[in-house]
């Protein structure tokens, strides 16, 4: 069959041709411009050789220019190479000194590395100490105990010394700052891999476990409390984040025995009703009360096994009475978190659903290792579509997703802001 047009004559076909053209060059005018795209990374490459990193690129005008996935990964590698050799400039003396200062507080901290190095980089264990509540030689002496406490065949021991002598020693609301610094330091100075951070605590130590989990989960692999008490926090934000317990069954002070066993239900009860979610183990030792002999060191090699889940296709934000304004995909905006408040949201494919929201506004934070953003996604609740479309990539977003959490390992090229 003759699938030209005769002369003076436009067939069907040729119609048809037409259209499927027209079609194409509309797709890819919804497209990022290829020539700009580059032209931005490449502006962008050119800025940090003389400049510092910092928020005031994101008004500049190729930060927002829509880039493309290719280019949207080469601008991630320039932003972190530029943050890592920054702050490798900045805070060489404080590492000397081995010791950390914010808003007035100071977390002295011993390291030792264990093991050679992997191919991803190392480990690292943060070990936080118990006492509290006494004078400063009693949690010296405890701080002295916990850098020798447990042995590691791979990674970056840290022990820090808590800033104050309270009995809340390791969760007041300046330990979440401090620790996000600690890490930052570690994954530059010390080639950590930041998708492989632990967390663990002894009594006191093991109350901030308790504590920090569920409000940093998205900082860490794992987690391990030993010998602790809870107070008020509940294990919601646990959702993602592999954690273990292990408690001495004689260790009634404060009813640590019966709230550990409290907790292994709680747990339980919500991997009932979420089965991908609360990896869990619990380790109630009978014959031990609040010294366990050392047998808490299994938790070791349970949390190596483990990196950490920095995309989860479910997210549970149970607010503490410290609060964040970022966890794991999902920000707050500055002032907007509300203690105690409860965010769930779930990624199936390139539909995000909210489940249950208690703030006014939100913003979804997203990048190529999510969905496909050169495909159209929806955000829809309760049946209703609150976004539908395709979210721009853009030098703005991943500089701000940098600089907000430091953590060179979670960076975010596209966003969708709610409003509720």
């Amino acid at each position: 069959m003759n699938i030209y047009p005769q002369q003076g004559r436009l067939t069907p076909f040729f119609f048809c041709c037409v259209l499927q053209l027209c079609i194409g060059f509309k797709s890819i005018a919804q497209s990022p411009d290829i020539l700009r795209s580059r032209e931005a990374v490449t502006e962008l490459a050119a800025l940090l050789e003389s400049s510092h990193l910092s928020t005031a690129l994101t008004e500049l005008s190729f930060a927002s220019t829509p880039l493309t996935k290719s280019d949207s990964l080469r601008a991630g590698q320039l932003l972190v190479r530029s943050f890592k050799a920054q702050l490798k400039a900045e805070r060489a003396s404080e590492m000397a000194a081995q010791t950390l200062k914010h808003d007035g507080f100071e977390l002295p901290f011993f390291t030792k590395i264990y093991g050679e190095k992997p191919e991803g980089g190392r480990s690292l264990y943060i070990s936080m100490h118990g006492g509290g509540g006494a004078p400063s030689k009693v949690n010296d002496r405890q701080w002295e105990n916990q850098k020798k406490l447990y042995v590691l065949d791979e990674g970056v021991y840290v022990a820090p010394r808590a800033p104050t002598d309270t009995w809340n020693l390791w969760h007041q609301g300046h330990i979440d700052p401090l620790f996000e610094r600690l890490i930052q330091n570690m994954v530059v100075f010390h080639d950590v891999n930041p998708d492989r951070v632990f967390l663990m605590g002894y009594s006191a130590g093991g109350d901030g476990v308790y504590q920090l989990a569920p409000r940093m989960a998205d900082y860490f692999a794992a987690a391990a409390m030993m010998a602790g008490h809870p107070n008020e926090t509940v294990p919601d934000g646990l959702r993602n984040l592999p954690f273990s317990l292990f408690m001495g069954g004689k260790d009634a002070a404060y009813k640590r025995n019966q709230i550990a066993s409290e907790w292994k239900e709680k747990l339980r009860q919500l991997q009932i009703k979420d089965s991908e979610g609360y990896p869990h183990w619990v380790k109630v030792f009978p014959d031990y009360g609040h010294w366990m002999q050392k047998e808490d060191a299994a938790a070791i090699p349970w949390m190596h096994q483990f990196t950490r889940n920095k995309y989860p296709d479910r997210v549970v934000w149970k607010q503490d009475d410290v609060l964040h304004n970022r966890f794991y995909w999902l920000r707050l905006s500055k002032g907007a978190a509300k203690a105690r408040s409860l965010n769930i949201l779930s990624l199936k494919g390139q539909i995000i659903e909210v489940e249950t929201v208690e703030a006014e506004k939100m913003t979804i934070l997203l990048n190529d290792m999510m969905l496909n953003l050169d495909q159209p996604l929806s955000v829809v609740a309760n049946g209703k579509t609150l976004f539908k479309g395709r979210p721009d990539r853009t030098i703005a977003n991943l500089i701000t997703s940098l600089l907000e959490r430091g953590d060179p390992g979670y960076l975010f090229s596209s966003k969708i802001d709610l409003n509720f």
